[in-house]
């Protein structure tokens, strides 16, 4: 199996002390981290072509921004730190992808940060750390 930690990443204060702690647990233990940033999607069921090509094209944009304003300044900032680190920028649900990654690349476990809001809608339908906690395939440890 890869030695490989995936840390899930969207900019935040919380995001990233998950990454600065998931960056210590992979030198520590010589591993490789994977930074994954996602952008929820949600896909429609009955488009046009026209409204297929124009969200293909706003999806482009989103995944540029990304890049250039969220996970490429934050590898910028860890190189140098002594760890091998890759980033990925995927759609869809947060704690589905970020599984889905950890499957793909093998990984032994995944970090994500919380912000430590609890809203009305997060008690009903569960917060993107509590669902990750409810559904890694590898422990999974949630950052305060």
């Amino acid at each position: 199996m890869a030695n490989i930690y995936v840390a899930g990443y969207d900019g935040s204060t919380a995001g990233r002390r998950a990454v600065d702690y998931a960056v210590a647990r992979a030198e520590a233990a010589g591993a490789e981290l994977l930074v994954a940033h996602v952008l929820e999607w949600s896909p429609y069921s009955f488009l046009t072509p026209e409204e297929i090509a124009e969200r293909h094209k706003r999806r482009t944009q989103e995944l540029k921004r990304a890049e250039s304003a969220v996970t490429g300044p934050l590898a910028a900032d860890l190189s140098g730190r002594g760890v091998k680190i890759s980033t990925e920028i995927r759609y869809g649900h947060v704690a589905e992808t970020l599984c889905e990654i950890a499957k793909e690349h093998g990984a032994l476990q995944i970090f994500i940060g919380r912000t430590g809001h609890s809203t009305v809608v997060e008690r009903l339908f569960g917060s993107v750390a509590g669902t990750l906690a409810q559904i890694a395939p590898v422990p999974c440890t949630i950052v305060p």
